[in-house]
């Protein structure tokens, strides 16, 4: 194999490359991304850099010195792949020829239909974002965050303690349901009612109002919430529709193995766009967290530079981590199929918990709130019954 070309030049992508030369791999490599920007740190986008406690150098990836001896073409967006003439095409007619492919071209944020034409409407997934939101979050007034997750709760968080009248808007009845269950997506979303965040569940978001600036959120209840900022933090689309006709197999992303092959000799994919095989559950999963970017690719990488040749093994339990009104948030494993939840340690009313998920008495994901010890602990237990 003597080109490699890593489509997307963020955590996962780095992390492929870095894990290319790391496994031997001593041939030509590429990088591509969208961005100009070089690879950046993104969980700080919504909390400290967002705060103005980071600035933009604090979140570089590349460490000093550090030469990967690649060639990066940056700013550069991917528009299809051509599986037989082994080439990824670009919007400014370049094409990229080579023996092996990474996909790493992660996610983008959902927006909210016939938001475009306002200002004042945001969203958070990239470092341009950040910069605009945090520009317009030093004014003060009263922001609306439409999405109660993960994203929505940091920037929430964040304005609060920047000043800001803050009011968060869910459509499911629970936040973070999803991800923790009913039960603990309650305990920790009442952080927002806590410090005087409005928290509005169950109703949906109709419309926004305003004619060049937003002015209100209009909810399908017919109520009108007043707003001089929005954020819109409803989730994340897979960026795979550049490699529409190609002959991957796309499926809420790329459909992957356990390790990362796709459907097509010498490509696989990582990241947020990749929804790997989950050998535990049976099914695929894409994971769209922080320490999936940066453990994944080794085994993906692996398998590129084997042809397949390699015994997939069982990625590690997901985690990932959240930082609210002070409170360090973790999380590992998967709620979903979790048929109890217990409070092993603390007490929810205090936000100081660890609680355990089991299914059929094994745990199967575990929560921390002010826990870190603990929580470490139990982490390592699922890691070493996986």
């Amino acid at each position: 194999m003597r080109t490699v070309a890593v489509v997307g030049a963020s955590l996962a992508g780095l992390s492929a490359a870095r894990s290319l030369r790391k496994q031997g791999y001593d041939g030509r490599l590429v990088l591509i991304g969208d961005e100009t920007h070089r690879p950046y740190d993104r969980p700080p986008l919504s909390k400290e850099f967002l705060a103005g406690g980071l600035g933009e150098a604090d979140l570089a990836l590349e460490t000093d010195g550090e030469d990967l001896g690649a060639q990066w073409l940056l700013g550069a967006r991917a528009t299809g792949l051509d599986a037989t003439a082994r080439a990824v095409r670009l919007a400014d007619g370049r094409e990229i020829r080579a023996d092996g492919f990474v996909i790493a071209t992660g996610a983008a944020a959902r927006r909210l239909p016939g938001s475009d034409g306002l200002t004042g409407v945001h969203v958070l997934r990239t470092l341009d974002d950040a910069r605009a939101l945090r520009d317009e979050l030093a004014r003060g007034g009263r922001l609306v965050v439409i999405g109660g997750g993960f994203v929505g709760a940091e920037v929430a968080s964040t304005a609060y303690a920047l000043g800001l009248d803050v009011t968060v808007v869910e459509a499911a009845p629970t936040p973070l349901a999803a991800p923790l269950g009913r039960e603990m997506g309650g305990i920790v979303s009442a952080l927002h009612l806590d410090h005087g965040v409005r928290l509005l569940c169950g109703v949906g978001v109709k419309g926004l109002s305003g004619e060049r600036k937003v002015e209100a959120v209009l909810l399908e209840d017919g109520r009108s919430i007043p707003a001089d900022l929005v954020v819109v933090g409803v989730g994340a689309r897979p960026c795979v529709e550049w490699l529409e006709g190609s002959g991957i197999t796309l499926d809420d992303g790329v459909k992957c193995g356990a390790d990362g092959r796709t459907s097509l000799s010498g490509v696989v994919a990582v990241g947020d766009c990749a929804n790997w095989y989950d050998p535990r559950a049976g099914r695929h999963r894409r994971v769209e967290h922080w320490t999936g970017a940066q453990e994944r690719p080794a085994a993906a990488v692996a398998t590129l530079l084997a042809g397949g040749a390699v015994e997939p093994g069982v990625p590690r339990p997901p985690y990932f981590w959240s930082d609210q009104y002070g409170v360090k948030i973790q999380f590992a494993g998967h709620a979903a199929g979790a048929d109890s939840v217990t409070v092993e340690e603390g007490a929810p009313d205090d936000r100081n918990v660890l609680a355990v998920y089991r299914r059929a008495g094994q745990p199967v994901a575990v929560l921390g709130m002010n826990q870190p010890r603990l929580f470490t602990r139990w982490r390592k237990q699922l890691a070493a019954a996986s």
